[in-house]
């Protein structure tokens, strides 16, 4: 856009100028011309009237011309009187012709009319010229050629003056146009350019909505982005709370039945016949009810996040989640020697999503390694370009690399032994493919397994 204006503007200046230069130009040069014209009429009527011309005479000047030009040798202006009749060239002549005689085109004006050539004076000079015919009265029979010439630089010196002068002028005018353009589109564009910041701060989750005032030109624009972001946020929420109330509808019965299956588990007593008792059909029921609320709470939570992802605004600090697992998982899994500690995270880090999510993930991922760790789990973050590097070491025994993408398949567990649904990494690899992001499983340094994070990071 900027760069638009700026050659839309210019071109139009730069062709506005070489016209105006032009026109400019080309009245000047008609004013000179106009002006010298009307000199050399002067000087031809100044010279008829001090013609003088006897009965029997030759025909003579009573007084030299006025200006001083005519007496000097070769000066540029020139008089010069021919006899009609006889044909006879510089009868009379101004002393700056010197040795030279004018040639004037062959015509027969009519008398006291005025006629204007160009042609050769001395050295080689052009001449405007201008010629009337006379017919003194005391000799109505002898018709007389008065002719003054000027040389045509006297026109051309001051023309191109002005025009070296014009371009000059209008080359400093085109610059300092283009300087003011150049300032206009960058002066008018500002407001696009704080827009442009207000965006990314919406974005990198520094501000939930555009709050700056713009001008009446933008405001609208801003006014109905905002309005698309608090319908996103006001659809987002009405989402979550209808999931909500969904898990909880399905998590009651599910509690419910949970809690008959354990009574009855406990109150039956056991069949010896071999047929299956009734503390047999409460496990039963028992192990489909926590199925089923392991299966409620991933989808809810795959749902959540779907909903979440790509809103605006959203931005959760790393280090303090970090530091909440940390202290929660080192009292779950408390026992003597024991170690979860954060090794490494610059403050400022962030996540560009909903902190429900990353403690969703980072949750998962820490509490496998706190149940397979021997003695030791560490944690560290890094910022990789516009990603968030998330590691978490164990000392444990590690999986094979034959294993390790198995294990985020929906209901596979690598040990019966240790608790758990085996839908924990599974929501992990899910949340995190939302987020554009991945997950995977590498050998630690300690020997044990490092589970590597990567999100998207808020600037």
């Amino acid at each position: 856009m900027r760069l638009r204006l700026l050659v839309g503007t210019l071109v139009w200046a730069v062709l506005a100028v070489l016209v105006t230069g032009w026109a400019l130009a080309r009245l000047f040069n008609e004013h000179v011309e106009q002006q010298f014209h009307v000199e050399l009429s002067t000087h031809l009527d100044q010279l008829a009237a001090r013609l003088a011309v006897d009965v029997d005479g030759p025909p003579r000047l009573d007084m030299v011309l006025s200006d001083p030009r005519f007496e000097r040798p070769y000066s540029g202006l020139y008089w010069q009187i021919d006899a009609m009749d006889t044909q006879a060239r510089g009868l009379l002549r101004s002393r700056s012709l010197w040795d030279y005689l004018l040639v004037v085109p062959v015509d027969e004006p009519p008398d006291g009319a005025l006629h204007a050539h160009v042609v050769q004076g001395p050295d080689g000079a052009s001449l405007h010229l201008v010629e009337r015919v006379l017919r003194p009265a005391s000799r109505p029979d002898q018709a007389l050629r008065l002719i003054v010439a000027a040389n045509a630089s006297f026109v051309d010196a001051p023309v191109l003056r002005l025009n070296r002068l014009l371009a000059l002028a209008l080359g400093v005018l085109v610059a300092g146009l283009a300087v003011a353009v150049a300032v206009q589109v960058r002066i008018g564009l500002r407001p696009l350019a704080r827009l442009r910041d207000e965006l990314a701060a919406v974005r990198d989750g520094r501000g939930a909505a555009i709050e700056a005032r713009f001008p009446a030109e933008v405001q609208p624009l801003v006014d109905e982005f905002n309005a698309v972001l608090a319908r996103n946020a006001e659809v987002v929420s009405r989402a979550r709370t209808h999931a909500g109330n969904l898990a909880h509808a399905v998590k009651t019965p599910l509690t419910v039945l949970a809690n008959a299956a354990a009574q009855l588990s406990d109150a039956a007593p056991a069949d010896a016949s071999g047929k299956p008792s009734e503390r047999a059909l409460a496990r039963l029921v028992r192990e489909q009810v926590a199925l089923a609320r392991t299966q409620v709470d991933y989808h809810l939570a795959r749902s959540r996040a779907a909903a979440a992802v790509g809103i605006p605004g959203q931005r959760t600090p790393l280090r303090p989640v970090l530091e909440g697992l940390q202290r929660l998982m080192a009292k779950v899994h408390a026992r003597s020697g024991f170690e979860v500690e954060v090794l490494a995270c610059p403050q400022g880090l962030a996540f560009r999503g909903e902190a429900q999510d990353l403690q969703e993930m980072l949750g998962n991922l820490l509490d496998n390694a706190c149940k397979w760790a021997a003695s030791r789990v560490e944690l560290s973050a890094r910022e990789e370009g516009s990603q968030l590097c998330i590691c978490i070491d164990d000392d444990g025994p590690g999986l094979p690399a034959g294993v390790r993408e198995k294990v985020f398949e929906r209901g596979v567990r690598m040990d019966e032994q240790v608790p758990g649904t085996g839908l924990g990494l599974a929501i992990v690899r899910d949340l995190a493919r939302l987020y554009e992001g991945e997950v995977v499983l590498e050998t630690a340094p300690m020997g044990g397994t490092r589970a590597l994070l990567r999100l998207p990071r808020a600037t």
